[in-house]
């Protein structure tokens, strides 16, 4: 029998009852479950769940949806399932330094990441041959204080004409306004170095070589109105030595940028991540 496969996920003020709803309900509609995690919050009282399940060919996402309102009602759920089937649909922007663009690439061609990258959008035209290459359709928007609002209109048109499901700044440096950053609020995606909030502005692994730091990282965090303050959904950090010159930092520190980027892509492509306030709740 041909299957197909789907993700659900939900949070809810926690209470009794909940998991046994919810499975019983998938159960009766001729769900197979693949993959369960939970969370209980017990600072917030909020309870989170994934589950991954199959199904007949003949059942959809919408007949399931359907048969799962009524638990969702009687819970207050912020419930949703995603088809598999589906390949989500991502936008990246860069500007000059595209170690992070050309990984989440490769892991798209590779088949690690499930998407389609349908738009590559930049400041600058240094990644237009890296688009061509890949059959990318390539967007160079300059921005200047001038412009900048019009650049994030073309890209909120971008977002809806092409149904995206996902934003990803693979070292797009452009500060985002509040009105956009809220517009994508949970669909748009940012990776820095994790020396924030010390080393801020122009060659951070140059600023942290100079005073001999030991300890270098990268952050992927949702993008908030707050400056990479968004709620964090991976981070990763590598020792460093004395005998590391600025260069070998900026080395090490595209590496770990670009692992750690798309890792953080990854978990949000298959509903692994599920925003808790200010955090994030990931199921890995």
């Amino acid at each position: 029998m041909s299957e197909n496969s789907f993700v659900l996920t939900l949070s809810c003020a926690d209470q009794p009852g909940i998991v046994a709803a919810v499975t019983t309900e998938l159960f009766e509609g001729g769900a197979n479950i693949a993959e369960s995690a939970q969370f209980w919050d017990r600072q917030t009282g909020r309870f989170f769940l994934r589950i991954a399940f199959n199904a007949s060919e003949t059942k959809s996402r919408d007949a399931f949806e359907r048969q799962l309102q009524p638990v969702a009602s009687r819970f207050d759920m912020k419930l949703s399932i995603a088809d598999l089937a589906r390949r989500p649909r991502v936008v990246l922007m860069v500007s000059k330094f595209d170690h992070a663009l050309l990984h989440l690439l490769y892991q798209v061609r590779a088949g690690w990441l499930n998407a389609d990258v349908v738009a590559i959008v930049s400041n600058h035209p240094d990644s237009r041959r890296t688009a061509e290459m890949e059959g990318i359709p390539f967007h160079y928007w300059p921005v200047t204080a001038e412009t900048k609002a019009e650049q994030e209109g073309k890209l909120l048109a971008l977002v809806r004409d092409e149904d995206v499901d996902l934003v990803v700044l693979a070292r797009y440096m452009q500060v985002l306004s509040e009105n956009l950053s809220k517009r994508l609020s949970g669909k748009i995606i940012n990776i820095h170095h994790s020396f924030l909030p010390s080393f801020k502005g122009a060659k951070p692994y140059h600023q942290a070589h100079a005073r001999g730091v030991k300890l270098i990282g990268a952050t992927a965090h949702y993008v908030t109105s707050d400056l990479d303050e968004g709620p964090i959904i991976e981070q990763e950090t590598e020792r460093v030595t004395h005998a590391m010159d600025a260069d070998d930092l900026v080395a090490v520190g595209r590496d770990v940028e670009s692992r750690v980027l798309a890792r953080a892509v990854k978990y949000h492509l298959e509903g692994r991540v599920m925003l808790n306030g200010h955090k994030t709740v990931v199921f890995r």
